[in-house]
């Protein structure tokens, strides 16, 4: 594979993190991995059957609070060009280009958005081996906070062109990216205000259920499905006991059945991304072949299928399961208002009754006075202090009506 050809592919996947020990331990258990030693003192290589596609290596300690994550290698015929047009499309380089002797050049950016990625040039070598048909990565997902732009960006970078996109709704719409006619990922809006940009990558294995069994027997934990998504494929994302995201992706099990273009999961559940390393990571091992082998070139019926249909019952769903509740909110509000009115006129009637027996008493005291002073001030007194319990009165019908309008002011505004 020439430098020109290599431009847009995703080559090679990196693990950063805090115990690369259990990392090396955990992943094979869960995808068709094994590992193998490099000739870069702690860095190990990630091998799929006899094909190296990706690294492993310890987070920087100058990254201080960033946790561990996966980190993309995009292909480009010239990574020195690459990032100065990268910078002059608004990136910011985080590790400036650097050689791996005998291997290649590569360096470290953070799109306009703040999604960590990283270019790769690769040396001279024999060109690598068709992918595996397990344990290669089949997609590539970006969650950002402009899909729009980002699709600008890496267009112009890449040479990325624009594919079908799926309205979500309220999450957006989910934008597919294509390289040189096929479709190799996608982009979709970050779905909390605190997630950081960034990408996530799947890899294809035998039976999604399987590896999420065995990531959580490894300490790993499950953020969405498995599920099936239209055209038969079986996708799961998860993280790693220190933290790391990944996702896996089953092929359809009736192999007469052809997959759909490109799948969705980001969109479907809030998946913690990972967030940008705040130094650059150590340069990959001294191996060519990872470096040439594009992810891009995975066969078609490695590609997960788009779960738009799935994704849309569970809007609707939700919309439904949403009404059902308000109805039953504004229920119970006519039902506390009708009573809180009933208690109003409980308390009218006891002070008009009061009032009632306070002006008789205040006549029946007039009456026996001996004298027409009296009797006047005790009808005077009567008339005051009746006066005094029927506002009283009053002030408690209007504080339980007050009431009564704020229990509806709240349904209408669950609704």
């Amino acid at each position: 594979m020439s430098n020109a050809e290599v431009l847009g592919r995703f080559v090679w996947h990196e693990l950063l993190t805090t115990d690369t020990a259990a990392a090396a331990a955990f992943y094979p258990k869960v995808l068709p991995w094994r590992t193998a030693p490099s000739s870069m003192p702690g860095y190990t290589i990630w091998m799929a059957g006899q094909t190296q596609i990706g690294g492993l290596m310890a987070l920087p300690a100058e990254a201080g609070a960033t946790p561990p994550h996966w980190l993309v290698y995009v292909g480009t015929p010239n990574v020195d060009a690459t990032c100065s047009q990268a910078q002059g499309l608004g990136a910011r380089i985080v590790k400036a280009p650097a050689d791996i002797p005998n291997v290649g050049r590569f360096a470290v950016l953070t799109d306009p958005q703040g999604a960590t990625f990283a270019l790769f040039t690769p040396g001279a070598g024999p060109p690598p081996g068709a992918p595996p048909a397990q344990g290669g990565f089949s997609w590539h997902e970006l969650a950002t906070t402009d899909v729009a732009a980002a699709l600008r960006f890496y267009g112009q970078l890449f040479g990325w062109t624009k594919g079908p996109g799926h309205d979500m709704g309220a999450m957006g719409v989910y934008q597919i990216f294509q390289h040189g006619g096929d479709q190799v990922g996608g982009i979709v809006n970050v779905q909390a205000p605190s997630t950081p940009p960034s990408w996530l990558s799947y890899v294809n294995v035998a039976e999604a259920s399987r590896a999420v069994a065995a990531a959580k027997a490894g300490g790993g934990r499950l953020l969405h499905g498995p599920m099936e998504v239209p055209g038969g494929s079986w996708i799961a994302m998860m993280m790693d006991p220190q933290g790391g995201a990944f996702a896996v992706q089953e092929a359809p099990r009736a192999a007469s059945q052809k997959p759909a273009a490109a799948p969705k999961p980001a969109a479907a559940a809030k998946l913690p991304a990972a967030p940008k390393p705040a130094t650059a990571p150590a340069t990959p091992a001294a191996v060519k072949p990872a470096p040439a082998k594009p992810a891009a070139a995975t066969p078609a019926a490695a590609k997960p299928a788009t779960p738009a249909a799935t994704v849309a019952k569970v809007a609707v769903a939700a919309k439904v399961a949403k009404v059902v509740v308000a109805a039953k909110v504004a229920k119970t509000a006519r039902k506390a208002a009708k009573k809180a009115k009933k208690a109003a006129r409980k308390v009218r009637r006891a002070g008009r009754k009061v009032a009632r027996k306070v002006r008789r008493a205040g006549r029946k005291t007039a009456r026996k006075a001996a004298r027409p002073g009296v009797r006047r001030a005790a009808r005077k007194a009567a008339r005051k202090t009746a006066r005094r319990v029927r506002r009283s009165a009053r002030g408690a019908a209007r504080g339980v009506r007050r009431a009564a309008r704020r229990v509806r002011r709240a349904a209408r505004r669950r609704r």
